[in-house]
């Protein structure tokens, strides 16, 4: 699986949702950029983000996800 399909995937699913993925093959760095999400607690945050991957971590297309949440102005802070 590539990264622009793994952040395709999540936007779709996540509307209003922005994410940067890095990594390639099995292994992804996601970084979460939402609002609503950040509102959240980290283990929803998660439990969001994975009821969308489960099917690719399923059959081995993905191993090993690692994730870091963002508000809108947090990111944009970063820059």
């Amino acid at each position: 699986m590539q990264a622009v399909e793994v952040k395709d995937l999540l936007e779709a699913k996540m509307p209003g949702t922005q994410v940067e993925v890095e990594g390639e093959g099995c292994n992804f760095q996601l970084n979460v950029i939402s609002d609503e999400l950040a509102g959240m607690s980290p283990v929803k945050r998660q439990q969001q983000v994975y009821s969308h991957l489960n099917a690719w971590i399923a059959d081995g297309s993905i191993h090993a996800v690692t994730m870091k949440f963002f508000s809108r102005a947090a990111w944009g802070e970063r820059s």
